[in-house]
């Protein structure tokens, strides 16, 4: 293993002890910003970034939104250089795990590199629910494994079955230099978009449960298999957070707002009104119990802050409906992986 990925592993562990005394910078605390420098990349000239997060190619008449930096309380995130990122991983390997908000961070990611390179070759290919987007010239692959709730879902004589203690999945992760998973979106999908029939727990298959028990059984099972699975010296892991929605203004202070559409600025200050979800606390703590270390992209806060940040109608060219789930490029998941990156420095 390189040296500075063992010193970078090392760094995570004692921010992550310095941050719970308050001795160093939260980078999750903060604000947003104007910044005329941003946006960090052109999405426009981002050749491969799907249609869904293409907000200004839909149609958004607005750019405001692209031109806010997150700026935590008592720091400053150093600006994201992707050709340093691109020699740090040189010959390695990065995954993003999790349903289409993980989709959303990797397309980030991946225009941000490409914006500072934009000459150099890549190639993307697709293995099954696997993309692979790799800087050939740097062999360093970005991956993203379309897992949207991290244990199995199997289709069994009954009928489709969410298993929430076993994750076969997981030999997909084995062997990748950096992991960043995600779960939470499709935990409480009911009716024709919820993908399974049956819950199983342990031997017992049931009709249905109370979901956020399920969330949280579910990542006590991928929890196992990290403490099982992960060699610290050889892989990072992080965890994504609970990336929020916005429909429904009264959440925010605007109880006439029905959704995200015509949002065009940032909740102002650094607290959302009606506070974190619950399933903020579910997975921070069963992230406690993992011995393994695991940093918390804790993206939650600055998230909801961004009320304007969202698809709305020029996700898919309103096709689908109004997204104030997702979110556009370039945008929010910009400042995500501007975390990470501080975070890996």
């Amino acid at each position: 293993m390189n040296l500075w990925l063992h010193l970078g592993f090392l760094a995570l562990v004692l921010v992550h002890k310095a941050s719970a005394s308050n001795e160093k910078c939260d980078f999750f605390t903060g604000t947003w910003v104007v910044d005329g420098s941003y946006p960090l990349y052109n999405a426009s000239a981002c050749p491969f970034i799907e249609r869904e997060f293409s907000c200004q190619m839909n149609g958004r008449p607005d750019s405001a939104y692209t031109k806010y930096r997150w700026k935590p309380l008592r720091c400053d995130l150093q600006r994201f250089e992707g050709l340093d990122f691109l020699k740090r991983f040189r010959g390695k390997s990065i995954m993003f795990v999790g349903d289409s908000l993980s989709r959303n961070q990797w397309q980030s990611l991946t225009c941000l590199l490409h914006s500072s390179v934009p000459h150099t070759s890549y190639t993307i290919a697709r293995e099954a629910d696997v993309s692979t987007f790799t800087f050939t010239d740097y062999e360093v692959k970005v991956m993203l494994d379309r897992n949207v709730y991290l244990v199995d879902l199997v289709r069994q004589k009954n009928g489709r079955v969410l298993k929430l203690d076993s994750i076969e999945g997981g030999k997909l992760w084995k062997g990748v230099d950096m992991l960043i998973f995600n779960t939470w979106h499709w935990w409480n999908r009911r009716g024709p978009s919820q993908p399974w029939d049956y819950i199983q727990v342990g031997n017992e298959i049931r009709k249905d449960m109370d979901r956020t028990q399920a969330f949280e059984r579910a990542l006590k099972t991928w929890g196992k298999w990290v403490d099982s699975n992960i060699d610290p010296e050889k892989t990072l892991v992080f965890f994504q957070g609970i990336s929020p929605s916005h429909y429904n203004g009264t959440l925010w202070n605007e109880p006439n707002a029905k959704s995200c559409n015509g949002q065009k600025e940032p909740v102002a200050g650094s607290t959302y009104p009606a506070g974190l979800p619950p399933a903020v606390g579910v997975l921070k703590g069963v992230l406690a119990d993992i011995n393994k270390p695991v940093q918390l992209l804790d993206i939650t806060l600055l998230s909801l802050l961004r009320k304007d940040g969202h698809p709305s109608i020029y996700g898919l060219g309103g096709l689908i409906g109004m997204d104030c789930s997702h979110w556009c490029l370039a945008g929010v998941p910009d400042a995500w992986n501007l975390i990470l990156y501080n975070l890996i420095l």
